[in-house]
């Protein structure tokens, strides 16, 4: 089996070892793919250099909307940098709020502009804005490659963005006791669809809980959606890495 981890922040400073390291671990667990993601000038700039020392991985450019205040014009010019396969993360959060509303609103409208322009997947963060973020979506146009990056939602939700063309990316979330709704959107969501992330150094997976998250575990996390579908976990590893490709054509090559 081999696994991708489509969203992972591998650099960040709460991760236990370096990323040379945490890649090494990972691929001795069966991952072959990383998306490491940008959420800001210097995080994009790192992740683009990274992709471009190691041939299984790929970059983000994007925008967090903690930092929406920081202005897209500080990340747009990495963009067009070879290794990157998309735009964000981008989005709304409405649960911290440390950027105002109507700014991430704007800079979040301007992403999907951004991403549309350069042809390249829009990778999403929403947290309690799952209505804005469809009215920002609705309103701009979604593009032809969109992922709901650590999809938190249930049912509901999850047919809202696919009714969209959306991808919905899994992470440890679907994994904890007092997920019912993510699980059962994990249960409905097409393969097609159906992506898996670690979203590292955050959110690991049970059993794994309370120590910092890695690319290593992102098998726990498809084997988790295996025993919920009722299917074998190379089945969703083959799947999921498949629709990696499809969300983010850029990996395959």
């Amino acid at each position: 089996m081999k696994w991708t981890d489509t969203h992972c922040h591998i650099l960040d400073d709460k991760m236990s070892v370096s990323a040379d390291d945490t890649l090494i671990a990972a691929r001795l667990a069966d991952v072959n793919r990383f998306i490491v993601i940008g959420t800001d000038e210097q995080t994009s700039s790192a992740a683009i250099e990274l992709a471009s020392r190691h041939k299984d991985v790929w970059a983000t450019v994007g925008l967090h909307p903690h930092d929406a205040v920081l202005g897209t014009h500080t990340v747009q010019h990495l963009v067009p940098s070879p290794r990157v396969v998309a735009v964000g993360e981008c989005g709304l959060d409405y649960f911290y709020e440390h950027s105002p509303r109507d700014v991430q609103r704007q800079v979040f409208a301007e992403h999907i502009a951004l991403a549309k322009q350069h042809d390249l997947t829009l990778v999403i963060h929403t947290r309690d804005a799952w209505d804005d973020t469809f009215d920002v979506l609705d309103a701009e146009g979604i593009p032809e490659r969109t992922v709901l990056h650590c999809f938190t939602g249930g049912p509901d939700e999850a047919r809202r963005c696919l009714d969209r063309g959306a991808f919905l990316s899994f992470s440890g979330i679907v994994t904890f006791k007092n997920s019912a709704d993510n699980q059962a959107a994990a249960q409905m969501c097409p393969l097609d669809r159906l992506l898996i992330e670690t979203d590292s150094p955050f959110l690991a997976p049970a059993p794994h809980r309370g120590r910092p998250n890695q690319p290593a575990f992102v098998g726990v996390v498809g084997t988790a959606i295996a025993d919920l579908r009722g299917q074998h976990p190379a089945t969703i590893a083959e799947s999921t890495s498949a629709t990696a490709i499809l969300a983010f054509p850029g990996i395959g090559s």
